[in-house]
C-alpha cells in the first residue's frame, strides 16, 4: 500500500498471511492469492503493488490504484475574511461538506468558469482572488464531481468599496453669493455601502447623512469660508473628505466718508474709510499716491503746498459689489466774525469769545490779550478745541472792556481778527404789531462785541389790563415790565388795549451796569387821510402815470423833428422890421381869481407869434462888407 508492505503470504503455505495489524479488519489475502477488502473507509485510497518472488527466478510485481468515494453531503462554501474589500491583497472563497470525495472540482463566477490566470488561482479546495476590486461583485459557484454523486454550492459575493472622490456642488453656481442669497450645497460619491456624508463648516457639524444635501437660506456674511464634505463607508472604515470654497459678499455700510486734519500744523493727512463689508473695501488717493491701498481705511501724509489749497481730492473705493468714492477739499481760514456772548452768573461775569473761521482741516486757534499770549488760569480759559475763549471776572469795568487778537491757522494759511469788547448797547430795535394790536413783537439786536448779560424791557403808557380810559389812563415815565437773560433777542408783549398809546424801549445790562437804552418805539391809534382822500390818491396813480407816457412821446417827437429839420437846407433872409403888436391882458379874468385859488399861469404867452408879442424885435444892422469874405447874420 504506497511503499509500505502490508501483508505476505507463502503460496500453498499452511499457515495464514501475515497481515499489518493496523489493517487485518479492512486487509484479507485468500487462499488463492488474491486480497480482498471488507469495509474499505476512505483512507484506502491509494496504489497497490503485489509482488511475488521465487527464489532463482527473480522477482515479478504489478501495480494498481483503488480509489474509495462516497456520496456528497452538505456541501458550502465560505468566505476570507468575512467580506471582500476592494484595494486588498486576496480574497478566498473555499468549501467544506459533511461527507464526499472529490474526483473533480469546478469554479464559476456569474456562469462563467473560473481558470487559474493573474486574478485568479484555483486551489484544492477553494478559489483566491487576487486584489479584489468591485467588477468581482456577483455569484460565485463550486461544482464537484466523483463517480458516484455531484454536488454544487453557491456564494453571493459583494465587494466592498469606497467612497470615491466626491462630487460637490453649488445650486445656483455663482463665483459668489450676497448676504441673504439662499444655497444648495451637494455632496455625492460612489461607494459600498454607501457612504454616510457629513457636512463641517470648521469644526461645526452642520449635518449628517447619506443624501450629502446643504440648505443654506438668508447667508450672512460670517457663514463664508470652507465648508468640508466628509465621508465614510461604515463597513470598511474607509474615510474621504473634500473642501468646497464659498464666497459670500457683505456691502459695506453707508458711504465712504473722506477726511483730512492737520499734522504739527505742518502736514496734511488725508484719510478714507468705509468701513464694514466683506471683504473690506481697496481705498486708495490716485492723485495723492496711486501705489498706496488700504483696506476699509487708509490714511496719506502729503506737505502743505499752495496746491493742495482749494484741491479736491478723490478717494477711489473698491468693494466687489460696488465701486464708490467720497471726495475731500482742504482749504485755508476763511475771513470770519468773532462773536461774543456774556451771562451773568453767581455775580460773576462770563464773556465768551468764539472764533471760527471755516477751514479744512480745522483751523487752530490761537489767543492775545493785547500783545500777551493768553493761557489758561483763574481768569481765562481756553476750550479743548481752542475755538473759544471764556473770560471769569467779579465785575463789569473797563479792566474788562480789552482788546483781544484771535489767529485761526491750519497748514494752508490763517486768518486774524481782533476783538475790542464794548461796553452794553443796543444796534436795532424794532416793534411789530399783531392785526388787532393786542400785541407787539420786540426785536432788537446788539453789536458782536458788546458785553450784554440781560435787558430791561421798559414800557411808558398805561398798565397792561388797566381800566384807564382814554383821557385819564396814562402814567408818566418808564417802567421795567420784563428782565430778559443776554440771550434773548425778542419778546411777545400782549393785553395791549389798541386805541391806547404805548411807548418801548430795550436797557442793555452787563451785570449791574446799564448801557445806553435803545431808540423808543411807539403804538397807538392810526391818524392818518380819511377815506376820500386815500380813493382820490390812488385814483390819481393811474393819470400821473398816464400824463408821464405822453410827455416822454411829445419830447421824442420833438427830437425826432429837430433832427430832420436839420437836415434841410437853410438860407439867410433878411428880416424886415415888423409892427408890433400889444394885447391888453383881460383884468376882468385875472380879477375873477379869488379866496385864496391861484390862477393857471398863462402858457399862451410862451407860444406867441412873433406879431403878438408884446415886445419889438432888435433891428438888424447889416455889418460893413469885409474884402475877403462876407457874412450874412440872422
Amino acid at each position: 500500500m504506497g511503499d509500505l508492505p502490508v501483508g505476505t503470504w507463502i503460496l500453498d503455505s499452511t499457515e495464514d498471511p501475515d497481515i499489518a495489524e493496523n489493517h487485518k479488519d479492512v486487509l484479507k489475502i485468500e487462499r488463492s492469492g488474491s486480497l480482498s477488502f471488507v469495509n474499505v473507509p476512505l483512507g484506502y485510497t491509494s496504489n497497490y503493488t503485489v509482488e511475488m518472488t521465487k527464489s532463482g527466478l527473480g522477482k515479478v510485481s504489478t501495480t494498481f490504484t483503488l480509489k474509495i468515494f462516497e456520496n456528497f453531503q452538505n456541501l458550502t462554501l465560505s468566505t476570507q475574511p468575512d467580506f471582500a474589500k476592494e484595494g486588498t491583497d486576496r480574497f478566498t472563497l473555499q468549501y467544506s461538506m459533511l461527507e464526499g470525495v472529490v474526483e473533480q472540482q469546478m469554479w464559476f463566477f456569474n456562469g462563467r468558469e473560473i481558470k487559474t490566470n493573474s486574478h485568479y488561482v484555483v486551489e484544492q479546495r477553494s478559489l483566491v482572488i487576487l486584489g479584489p476590486n468591485r467588477s468581482d461583485t456577483g455569484q460565485y459557484s463550486v461544482h464537484l464531481i466523483n463517480p458516484f454523486s455531484g454536488a454544487t454550492a453557491l456564494k453571493n459575493v459583494t465587494v466592498r468599496y469606497g467612497p470615491d472622490e466626491p462630487t460637490l456642488d453649488a445650486q445656483p453656481a455663482k463665483l459668489f453669493y450676497v448676504v441673504g442669497d439662499s444655497v444648495r450645497l451637494s455632496c455625492q460619491a460612489e461607494g459600498y455601502p454607501q457612504p454616510t456624508i457629513q457636512w463641517l463648516f470648521g469644526v461645526q457639524i452642520l449635518s449628517n447623512s447619506n443624501k450629502g444635501v446643504l440648505n443654506l437660506t438668508d447667508i450672512q456674511a460670517s457663514q463664508g469660508g470652507v465648508y468640508t464634505c466628509s465621508l465614510l463607508n461604515e463597513e470598511t472604515n474607509e474615510r474621504r473628505q473634500k473642501n468646497l470654497t464659498l464666497t459670500v459678499y457683505d456691502r459695506p455700510v453707508g458711504n465712504p466718508m473722506c477726511s483730512v486734519k492737520s499734522v504739527n500744523n505742518t502736514d496734511l493727512q488725508y484719510h478714507c474709510g468705509w468701513m464694514g463689508g466683506t471683504p473690506q473695501a481697496q481705498l486708495s488717493f490716485p492723485a495723492l499716491n496711486s501705489m498706496s491701498t488700504g483696506a476699509g481705511h487708509i490714511s496719506l501724509n502729503v506737505t502743505a503746498s499752495d496746491n493742495l489749497n482749494g484741491k479736491t481730492v478723490e478717494c477711489m473705493a473698491y468693494h466687489p459689489l460696488e465701486q464708490n468714492q467720497c471726495n475731500i477739499t482742504a482749504s485755508s481760514p476763511v475771513e470770519f466774525l468773532p462773536h461774543v456772548t456774556a451771562v451773568d452768573r453767581d455775580d460773576k461775569i462770563q464773556v465768551t469769545i468764539r472764533c471760527v473761521s471755516e477751514a479744512s482741516p480745522q483751523a487752530v486757534v490761537s489767543w492775545y490779550r493785547g500783545s500777551e499770549a493768553v493761557t489758561n488760569g483763574t481768569t481765562h480759559q481756553i476750550s479743548n478745541d481752542t475755538t473759544q475763549l471764556k473770560i471769569h471776572d467779579y465785575k463789569f469795568n473797563n479792566s474788562l472792556l480789552q482788546n483781544y487778537t484771535c489767529t485761526c491757522r491750519n497748514p494752508l494759511g490763517s486768518q486774524r481778527r481782533e476783538v475790542l469788547l464794548q461796553g452794553p448797547s443796543i444796534s436795532n430795535f424794532s416793534l411789530f404789531p399783531n392785526p388787532n394790536r393786542t400785541t407787539v413783537t420786540l426785536n432788537w439786536e446788539v453789536p458782536h462785541t458788546s458785553v450784554v448779560t440781560g435787558f430791561d424791557i421798559q414800557m411808558k403808557g398805561p398798565a397792561q389790563n388797566s381800566t384807564a380810559t382814554r383821557s385819564g389812563g396814562s402814567s408818566d415815565g418808564y417802567r421795567t415790565i420784563l428782565k430778559l437773560p443776554g440771550s434773548d433777542r425778542s419778546v411777545d408783549i400782549s393785553n395791549l388795549d389798541p386805541d391806547l398809546t404805548y411807548r418801548f424801549r430795550v436797557i442793555p445790562k452787563a451785570h449791574l451796569t446799564a448801557g445806553e437804552p435803545s431808540k423808543v418805539q411807539r403804538i397807538g391809534p392810526v391818524k392818518g387821510l380819511s377815506g376820500p382822500a386815500i380813493a382820490g390818491i390812488a385814483a390819481g396813480i393811474p393819470c400821473s402815470l398816464l400824463f408821464l407816457l405822453l410827455l416822454v412821446g411829445l419830447i421824442c417827437f420833438y427830437v425826432y423833428w429837430k433832427k430832420s429839420k436839420s437836415h434841410q437846407p437853410r438860407y439867410p433872409v433878411s428880416r424886415v422890421p415888423e409892427k408890433v403888436k400889444t394885447t391888453q391882458l383881460d383884468i376882468t379874468t385875472r380879477n375873477r381869481l379869488t379866496e385864496g385859488v391861484k390862477a393857471p399861469p398863462d402858457y399862451n404867452r410862451f407860444q406867441q407869434t412873433p406879431s403878438e408879442r408884446s415886445v419889438a424885435l432888435p433891428t438888424f444892422v447889416p455889418p460893413p462888407p469885409l474884402p475877403t469874405r462876407a457874412a450874412t447874420t440872422v
